[in-house]
């Protein structure tokens, strides 16, 4: 981990992915993007996760070009991840990137994800599935080799998913983003991500919102201090998991970002570890074939 004031964890590519970074599941007005990114930029956030299925490409793009200068910073300072979309998973992969590069309008994405393994419109038991899978992989490594996307990855992969892809391609994946919290501690996609190099990030770190509210937690914040969901994303930043905690509200995306001046006891870690329980509060995609 890096020890600078945006703590990093390095990637396979040999550049930084910072620990923090904002989430942007549902915020579709532009004026939502745009105050939220604002908010994220004072508050220290250098890395901002978008999705073609999100439809905020464009928003995020052009919100970023208007506030990195008015803080002094420039593009090469934010670290942008947005992901294939379920319907352009296959044969359509190549216009569906180069579509999340034109919308976001930055010249190059950092971190560009297959957002799902299966494919929109197919059951998730078709056979088609690893193929469209495979042949999704094989373009984003041509971009990648073109300096289009910096690094890339896969979201939601299955453990069967993750040694598939190792045995098949070219270039590794740098990063597998999946829920992530207390009651799924997905140890056998870590150990797999550990093995093969590949950063595990996670989403959902706060289940949801739900998790906020459960006892442990609640107790634990209190006995340092802290807000549950504060105590949430340190569990996972403690771990080297970088978090990607989604708000649209200014004052929650500033109190996110005040987890790196404490550190859970080693025991309150054991202790928010034992509620693992394999529980999903987000998608499931261990049927996908």
């Amino acid at each position: 981990m890096s020890s600078s004031t945006n703590p990093s964890v390095l990637l396979n590519t040999g550049v930084h992915i910072p620990l923090l970074g904002l989430g942007t599941y549902k915020l579709t007005a532009p004026e939502d993007v745009h105050r939220a990114v604002d908010a994220a930029l004072v508050a220290g956030y250098r890395s901002f996760d978008s999705a073609a299925v999100y439809r905020n490409e464009a928003d995020l793009g052009q919100a970023l070009k208007e506030l990195l200068p008015k803080y002094g910073l420039t593009r090469e300072d934010v670290f942008i991840t947005s992901k294939l979309g379920p319907k352009d998973q296959g044969e359509k992969a190549s216009e569906g990137a180069l579509h999340s590069l034109s919308q976001l309008d930055l010249g190059y994405i950092d971190l560009y994800l297959i957002h799902w393994p299966g494919t929109q419109g197919m059951d998730v038991t078709d056979q088609r599935n690893p193929g469209n899978r495979a042949q999704s992989w094989a373009t984003l490594e041509e971009l990648h080799a073109q300096g289009k996307l910096k690094a890339i990855g896969v979201s939601n992969y299955t453990p069967a998913h993750m040694k598939e892809l190792m045995e098949s391609c070219k270039t590794p994946p740098a990063v597998l983003q999946v829920e992530f919290h207390p009651q799924l501690c997905q140890t056998e996609l870590r150990k797999v991500c550990e093995e093969y190099g590949v950063c595990f990030q996670s989403y959902s770190s706060l289940g949801k919102g739900e998790l906020i509210s459960h006892p442990v937690v609640v107790e634990v914040a209190k006995n340092c201090g802290r807000t549950p969901a504060q105590v949430l994303l340190r569990w996972a930043v403690q771990q080297d998991v970088p978090v990607l905690p989604k708000s649209s509200n200014p004052d929650r995306i500033k109190d996110n970002a005040k987890i790196f001046d404490f550190a859970l006891s080693d025991s309150d870690m054991d202790r928010l570890a034992a509620l693992d329980c394999g529980h999903k509060y987000c998608w499931d995609a261990s049927q996908v074939v």
